[in-house]
């Protein structure tokens, strides 16, 4: 049963958050529709149920989640209007090397790298990330991580590995 509970919980969690209720319908049904998910998908999402009940973890892409909508999507959107405003862009694909390991850490990167704007992850392989990038500043892969996703980085290793 690896990764039933895990599963079931988070599912509960989001389906309580999304649905804005607490009223005992919405209890009910959200634990129904957990259990439900946890029971099919359980096995195939968690890998270690140690990993994935650490409140620790989850603690840290609750973090993760709000410096990832209150900073780094506010700097990039500013960024993004000024260019556009100002015309001042160049636009390129950069190689950027990825420093996580774990399938799920180099999902959040490439995801939270795609979903700020100005940067798209249009090709991944093992060690390195392909990322169109509104205004290349360097070519140097080092130093493109360092500009694009070396904070995404940061947290992927404290949530998933």
């Amino acid at each position: 049963m690896r990764g039933v509970i895990s599963t079931a919980l988070l599912a509960f969690i989001t389906y309580i958050i999304f649905s804005g209720s607490s009223s005992p319908y919405d209890l009910f049904t959200g634990a129904v529709v957990a259990i439900g998910v946890g029971l099919l998908m359980g096995k195939y999402v968690v890998q270690n149920d140690a990993k994935a009940m650490n409140p620790v973890r989850w603690l840290w892409g609750l973090v993760y989640f709000l410096w990832y909508m209150l900073v780094a999507e506010t700097k990039s959107h500013i960024d993004v209007i000024i260019r556009t405003i100002t015309g001042n862009y160049n636009p390129g694909i950069v190689k950027v090397p990825i420093g996580v390991e774990t399938s799920y850490a180099k999902t959040l990167v490439a995801n939270s790298i795609t979903n700020t704007p100005g940067t798209v992850v249009v090709d991944m392989d093992e060690n390195y990330l392909y990322v169109n990038w509104i205004d290349v500043t360097t070519l140097d892969p080092e130093k493109a991580k360092g500009e694009i996703s070396a904070d995404f980085e940061r947290f992927a290793k404290r949530i998933f590995e």
